[in-house]
């Protein structure tokens, strides 16, 4: 073999090498079958909601939506743009989020508590609420876990000063049957996983300056305002509005996609829920401070 033979055999190798590693990196990043650049919708949401905090399905044309600040559930009609209903259910409070379990309505107090609206559609609907216990005391993410029984409650910072534990993010698991906390965390994420995934899939993720100042280095926090699971895939949603940032993760816990949320579309994007067709439903804020939802259809394959 002449020496010009062997140099190109030593560059295709190498080529066919980076290419494999390349392709074996893509792969570990999952498709989530929307186009996050483009709403298929966008509702202008009236200024009774303008504090929107949470939202959650409620049937197939209307999703339930709670404001941080009054203790209400106001049901908002998608096909006539309009709230078509109001259930109060306590006074003012930092209400945080929201699911439904079939005909209760749940909702998520930032210091932990949670309120469930029974038969909230009857005149005879009862409101109960529930201690949770968790030590984390600002509370945002809920969502129902149906294969589960249990509603997940996300807190949005990490509460421990153990520093063996900084790095870890809980989310927690409230049964539905024993109406009680389970005490072991039902999702515990290794936040130097969720870095080191974005830096081998080059995600495009904030990044920061190290501590000498010369070098940079990712700078995610993962501080949820809102957690949902879809209802085709099983996958958790979880959005951390703070730094514009939308994780899925597999029912293990394991991280399978990121993606940075474009500034323009979500200048502040608080709630997430889908509805049953797999359509997926931001609540955010849009130009002049509107509150509005952001619609983006489920794109089958």
């Amino acid at each position: 073999m002449t020496a010009s033979c062997t140099f190109l055999f030593i560059m295709l190798s190498l080529f066919l090498c980076n290419y494999q590693s390349d392709k074996s990196i893509n792969k570990t990043v999952v498709a989530i079958n929307y186009n996050l650049s483009e709403p298929d919708k966008i509702y202008i949401l009236p200024n009774a909601l303008k504090e929107v905090s949470g939202i959650a399905e409620a049937d197939a044309s209307s999703i339930a939506c709670i404001q941080d600040e009054k203790g209400i559930v106001f049901i908002y009609d998608l096909v006539k743009e309009q709230v078509k209903k109001e259930y109060p259910f306590h006074n003012s409070g930092d209400f945080e989020g929201i699911a439904r379990v079939d005909k209760t309505i749940y909702i998520l107090r930032s210091d932990g508590i949670l309120f469930g609206i029974e038969n909230y559609e009857s005149a005879a609907s009862a409101t109960k609420s529930y201690a949770t216990g968790i030590p984390a005391k600002d509370n945002e993410g809920l969502c129902f876990d149906r294969q589960g029984n249990r509603l997940l409650i996300a807190p949005k910072n990490n509460y421990t000063t153990d520093s063996h534990k900084k790095h870890n993010r809980m989310i927690y698991a409230f049964d539905l049957t024993s109406k009680k906390m389970i005490e072991t965390p039902a999702f515990v994420f290794d936040l130097k996983k969720i870095k080191k995934f974005a830096s081998e899939n080059k995600i495009k993720v904030p990044m920061k300056k190290d501590n000498k100042g010369d070098k940079k280095e990712i700078d995610i926090e993962f501080r949820p305002s809102e957690i949902a699971i879809h209802p085709l895939t099983n996958k958790l949603y979880v959005l951390s509005g703070m730094e514009r940032l939308l994780f899925v993760f597999n029912m293990n816990g394991e991280i399978e996609y990121i993606q940075k949320l474009d500034p323009d579309l979500f200048s502040q994007p608080e709630g997430i829920t889908f509805m049953n067709n797999g359509d997926m439903l931001i609540s955010n804020d849009v130009k002049n401070n509107k509150p509005a939802l952001l619609r983006f259809n489920y794109i089958r394959k």
